[in-house]
């Protein structure tokens, strides 16, 4: 099967049927009509769409080689710098669709997958096996267009350095059992934004932090799984009106907790397990942390590329821009951007090929870039809320227009260069982006999206090579060795 088009994927999802349970009841019929998901899969639908237009197929896809068929882009291995840059295109174009909102877009999962599985081979530490399994997944997702969700957390019951688990039944999510079918999970994860709504359900070691060996495993289930179950936070899903609620009537992805009652994962789903060892080698030696933040700086851009047009419309519409603290305003958002486009574009030129083939942007700069977006995105928020002054407190609806009231709107409600509908337009983008529940969560999920920001300023710390620098220092203060 080729690239999947939008009818292709809702059909495949529906058909699934997940459990999945929202305030206390399960979604029974097609997840896809559930308001909880409906905006987000239609928005995930159109995106399949795109890659499919025969006016963008060539920049949205490749030839499989095992098929020849078109595959998603995503899935491409970048050999070249040229390759990068056709993966660059690829997610911007879906980015811009999302106005960068969006943080689980297919191809953020789909480089994952890439990722590991050009570096398989450091699994044939445990098992030649594991090392087929995981290519075998990469080019099954590839040629059959799958999408994912994914979980590294486990949940937040002690969050103490020595904290250990002694509950007599799994909380984290365990291997109870192995036997001849595979291994038997049970307990929970955490934070499975899309949940429910993809075809796998992909299990990963916390990195770096994984600290035994009982927490050492990753594998991929199927989303409709015996024993698998979603348990969804409350929907900010507020109504589809695309006026009042411009963004979490498209853009809201349901964020959810997995629970695996004694799952069966079948021996050709297992990746590694029980090795602390191959957890830690995986993660810092393959290509799944530049190329993830590749993606990731992508979409980042696109956002803020998004809040600079939002703001200046806001200006625009107010007549403020002859106000220095306004232009200030707008500067320190124009700042950020062309700083996160100069650290993407550092990132692209001092690419290297590592020793599996992959041409890898350089992973100090988009570190960098994540270490500083967490700071940027509240105060781009906070710029927003402060163009619009008491504006965005009091907002008409679609309701109101169509009302007896709509004359006094044109009157009262009207901008300097728009009339009222414009005007509400506009300021109702804002606020779902800054004040509405949709909008507080963006404001979290930016901060902790690739970690916790303080551990993701010491993994800079601990991995930025400071040497020469260190050494101008000395040269220049002409110390010697005893001296050091």
């Amino acid at each position: 099967m080729p690239a999947i088009n939008g009818t292709e994927y809702l059909s495949r999802i529906d058909q699934m049927q997940p459990n999945v349970w929202i305030k206390g009841e399960r979604i029974t019929g097609k997840i896809s009509e559930h308001p909880a998901y409906k905006g987000a899969m239609l928005t995930k639908a159109s995106l399949y769409d795109i890659q499919v237009q025969p006016e963008l197929q060539e920049k949205m896809t490749y030839k499989s080689p095992k098929t020849n068929e078109p595959v998603g882009l995503s899935f491409l291995q970048p050999k070249t710098k040229e390759d990068l840059e056709s993966r660059r295109h690829m997610i911007k174009t879906w980015a811009t669709k999302t106005a960068g909102m969006m943080g689980r877009t297919p191809d953020y999962l789909n480089t994952v997958i890439m990722s590991l599985s050009a570096s398989a081979s450091i699994l044939k530490d445990q098992d030649e096996e594991f090392s087929k399994n995981l290519i075998k997944l990469y080019e099954t997702a590839r040629d059959q267009d799958l999408s994912f969700t994914h979980s590294f957390i486990s949940p937040q019951i002690n969050r103490s350095s020595n904290y250990l688990e002694l509950s007599p039944q799994p909380i984290a999510t365990k291997i109870v059992k192995k036997n001849s079918d595979g291994l038997v999970v049970k307990g929970a994860r955490l934070l499975a934004t899309q949940g429910g709504m993809t075809d796998e359900v992909l299990i990963l070691p916390s990195g770096s932090k994984v600290t035994d060996e009982e927490n050492a495993f990753c594998f991929s289930v199927p989303t409709d799984s015996e024993g698998l179950k979603f348990i969804c936070r409350e929907s900010y899903h507020q109504g589809a009106s695309t006026f009042n609620y411009p963004l979490s009537s498209r853009f809201h992805e349901m964020d959810t907790m997995i629970v695996f009652d004694n799952v069966l994962v079948p021996w050709e789903r297992v990746f590694f397990y029980h090795r602390q060892d191959i957890a830690h080698k995986l993660f810092t030696k393959c290509s799944f942390t530049p190329q993830t933040l590749h993606q990731v700086v992508i979409r980042q851009i696109t956002k803020t590329e998004f809040i600079l047009g939002l703001a200046q419309k806001m200006v625009s519409t107010l007549n403020l821009s002859e106000y220095q603290h306004i232009q200030e305003k707008i500067s320190e958002v124009i700042i950020a951007l062309e700083s996160m486009k100069a650290l993407l574009d550092r990132a692209e030129l001092h690419a290297k090929t590592d020793e599996w083939g992959t041409m890898n942007p350089h992973t100090h700069s988009l570190y960098v870039a994540v270490n500083i977006f967490p700071k940027l995105y509240p105060r781009m928020v906070e710029i927003l809320q402060l163009i619009g002054t008491g504006g965005l407190v009091a907002l008409p609806t679609e309701e109101d227009f169509h009302s007896s009231l709509v004359s006094d709107l044109d009157q009262y409600w009207q901008g300097t260069a728009c009339n009222a509908i414009t005007k509400t337009k506009i300021f109702r983008l804002a606020w779902d982006l800054t004040m509405s529940a949709f909008g507080t969560r963006q404001t979290q999920y930016e901060r902790y999206f690739y970690g916790d920001p303080v551990r993701l300023a010491s993994n800079l710390y601990a991995s930025y090579p400071r040497d020469e620098y260190i050494g101008h220092v000395e040269q220049f203060l002409d110390l010697n060795d005893e001296a050091k």
